[in-house]
């Protein structure tokens, strides 16, 4: 066992490419984007995501690449604050921490450790995958075929590698019945400032228009609203109009917020899902991060799970092989498990409380985020959660998080 393809160059995919480039490995990334992908939302370094960059030697890195952050404010269609949450609420661990960076920048920082046995391919993907003896036979839309003794599949919730080696998405696709938009918006001089505070606007129809503090001169755009289904992937223009309706009596800065989409080179649109599977691995074919078990932004734990998921197959290899490629993948399973079912769980009405659909739950949401926050609730609270982006042994946490 000596040679790896891993399909996804993304926290996940470049994430165990470190670790397994250091333990001897030759290592192979291919990526369908024609280069490392930017924009995303924020993660923060707490729980296993702390852990794992300590583990591979970024965290003083990732915690330069930090933005400034003051807290969550809800607000109104006036940009009235209906509730605050400041970075300092429970002892630290709230829904907005003073160490996050974008996953753009933890993007580049993995992939800028990747080791000497370590090749990356971008603008390529798989096409085909066959058992051969003891390794996996791969297609590529763009070079000649080779064979590997595992392929890891670290390409996302839509992911190519799940397809073909165990069947269509709709098998594993479990839609939360929201969408999100996310982009970049550049600042003018004549940009509304967010003094480090992310803002967010809850509306009528379960739609919410968020703006949060990103790189010096940018604002992190988000635009929640009820889907299922969206319009083609290619069809930008489609994908657009759809906001546009969406979102026309949203008031605040919303026009502008869509405008800037329009204007944005990282817009990104999907649903939000969670996959669900009976298994991540067959043969010498296995799934990493959101292509096994995506618990969904909802969730506040997809970078943690993709990290510690990571360190974990790494490991489970490194103490199985060469002798027992199926007890590896086993023992990687069998340790992450437990620890995807709790963060896909998410507590009963998890979805409504985010993106409320009536006037009347948007005023009970931030009635109990103001709640929350005081007295012996507050107490119990940070007492609770300061464990807060570590699965499962995470403590209970405040009713609500942001979707990060």
């Amino acid at each position: 066992m000596s040679k790896v393809l891993i399909v996804g160059a993304g926290i996940a995919g470049d994430g165990l490419a470190v670790l397994l480039d250091r333990a001897g490995w030759e290592v192979d990334v291919v990526e369908i984007a024609p280069a490392l992908r930017a924009g995303g939302q924020t993660v923060d370094l707490r729980g296993d995501s702390r852990e794992v960059l300590q583990r591979l030697g970024l965290l003083e890195a990732a915690l330069d690449a930090t933005v400034e952050q003051r807290g969550l404010a809800w607000i109104d269609a006036d940009e009235r604050r209906r509730a605050e949450m400041p970075v300092e609420a429970f002892g630290g661990a709230g829904f907005v921490s003073s160490e996050e960076l974008l996953r753009t920048d933890l993007a580049r920082l993995l992939h800028g450790a990747a080791g000497p046995r370590t090749t990356h391919r971008f603008g390529d993907t798989v096409v085909a995958l066959a058992e051969v003896g003891d390794g996996v036979a791969v297609e590529f839309r763009e070079r000649p075929p080779e064979v590997y003794d595992l392929v890891v599949g670290a390409d996302g919730a839509h992911s190519r590698v799940r397809r073909l080696a165990f069947g269509p998405e709709e098998e594993f696709r479990r839609p939360l019945g929201l969408a999100h938009a996310w982009f970049t918006l550049r600042e003018t001089p004549t940009t509304p400032g967010l003094d480090g505070w992310f803002l967010m606007l809850n509306l009528p129809g379960a739609r919410v228009v968020e703006a949060r503090p990103g790189h010096p001169g940018e604002q992190e755009v988000g635009l929640t609203f009820p889907a299922d289904a969206l319009p083609p992937r290619g069809d930008a223009e489609a994908r657009f109009a759809l906001l546009e309706r969406t979102f026309v009596d949203a008031g605040w800065r919303t026009a502008e917020l869509l405008a800037a989409a329009r204007a944005a080179d990282d817009f990104a649109l999907d649903t939000y899902d969670q996959i669900r599977m009976d298994a991540w691995s067959r043969g010498r074919v296995v799934l990493l991060g959101d292509s096994a078990w995506c618990p969904s932004p909802l969730s506040g734990l997809g970078t943690a799970l993709a990290l510690r998921g990571a360190a974990t197959l790494a490991d489970t290899l490194g103490a199985r092989l060469p002798d027992d490629v199926a007890g590896a993948l086993a023992a990687y399973e069998s340790a992450m498990r437990p620890v995807t079912v709790r963060a896909q769980a998410m507590y009963p009405g998890r979805v409504r409380s985010f993106a409320p659909r009536t006037r009347l739950g948007i005023a009970a949401m931030t009635g109990v985020m103001r709640l929350v926050q005081r007295g012996p609730v507050a107490t119990f609270l940070t007492r609770h959660v300061g464990d807060y982006g570590r699965a499962p042994e995470a403590a209970p946490t405040p009713p609500v998080t942001t979707g990060r």
